[in-house]
C-alpha cells in the first residue's frame, strides 16, 4: 500500500516541466503502459481501458480497468500488482487504487475500477532511474478466499504458477 504521507508536500504533485539538473532541459513524457490479467480460478474478463498514457514525473493520472463478471455467482476478487523496471517501483505512487481493497462483483456485473497515480519526480534525481522512458503497470486478479485461522482475505489459488511482482 502506498505511504499516504508522502502526498503532504503538495510540491510533490506539481508536473517536472525541467530537468532538475539542467533547466534548458525539457522533462520528457515517461509511457505508461497498463496490463491486465486474472487467474484460471476466476472467470472474470479484466482490462484495461486505455492501453498507454504519457505522464510527466509530477504529473497525477487517472486511467481505468474494466472487470466483468459473467457468471451468476457473485465472486469475491483480490488484485495484486507489478511495476517494470523493477528500478522504478519506488517512485510509482498510487494516490487510490482498486487494488486497495477486495472487489466484490455482483452475478453479471461490470464495474470501472480506478487507478489514480503519479512518478514521483525524484526518480528524475536518481541516476538509475533519470532516464527511464517506459513503465508498465500490470494487475492480476485472483479469487479470494477466507483464511480459516487469520480471517483474513487471502488469493484462492496457487501463487507460484504466477510471475506477479517478480521481473522476468
Amino acid at each position: 500500500m502506498t505511504d499516504r504521507s508522502r502526498f503532504s508536500d503538495e510540491s510533490r504533485l506539481r508536473p517536472s516541466y525541467t530537468d532538475p539538473f539542467d533547466e534548458e532541459r525539457k522533462t520528457q513524457r515517461i509511457r505508461v503502459a497498463f496490463n491486465a490479467s486474472h487467474s484460471d480460478q476466476i472467470p472474470w474478463s479484466f482490462v484495461p481501458e486505455q492501453r498507454e498514457i504519457y505522464v510527466l514525473p509530477g504529473e497525477t493520472a487517472l486511467t481505468f480497468f474494466k472487470a466483468h463478471n459473467p457468471t451468476n455467482q457473485d465472486i469475491i476478487g483480490i488484485a495484486t500488482y507489478n511495476v517494470v523496471p523493477d528500478r522504478i517501483a519506488p517512485y510509482f505512487a498510487k494516490i487510490e487504487c482498486f487494488c486497495f481493497e477486495e472487489q466484490k462483483l455482483l452475478a453479471g456485473e461490470e464495474v470501472d475500477l480506478p487507478v489514480f497515480f503519479f512518478l514521483d519526480k525524484e526518480m528524475l534525481e536518481d541516476t538509475d532511474t533519470r532516464d527511464v522512458k517506459d513503465v508498465m503497470l500490470s494487475y492480476t486478479f485472483f479469487s479470494a478466499r477466507r483464511n480459516p485461522v487469520t480471517g483474513q482475505l487471502e488469493p484462492d489459488t496457487d501463487l507460484s504458477k504466477y510471475r506477479v511482482g517478480m521481473d522476468a
